[in-house]
């Protein structure tokens, strides 16, 4: 299995749009984007603290 070339790539983007359609594909881009940084935080062990409500707290 050789190297994408430009060519192989706008195929792959064509069935990609025919798949999916122009609407979908921003969504799909936001939803890898954020799976990607959720995994970077996550290799790097940055877990965000879970945030607790000030009410609960009191007695």
């Amino acid at each position: 299995m050789g190297r994408f070339g430009v060519t192989e790539m706008l195929i792959i983007l064509v069935v990609v749009v025919l798949l999916f359609g122009g609407k979908k594909i921003p969504e799909l881009m936001k939803g890898l984007g954020t799976g990607i940084k959720e995994f970077k935080d996550a290799a790097k062990g940055e877990d965000k603290a879970p945030e607790t409500k000030k009410d609960e707290t009191k007695e």
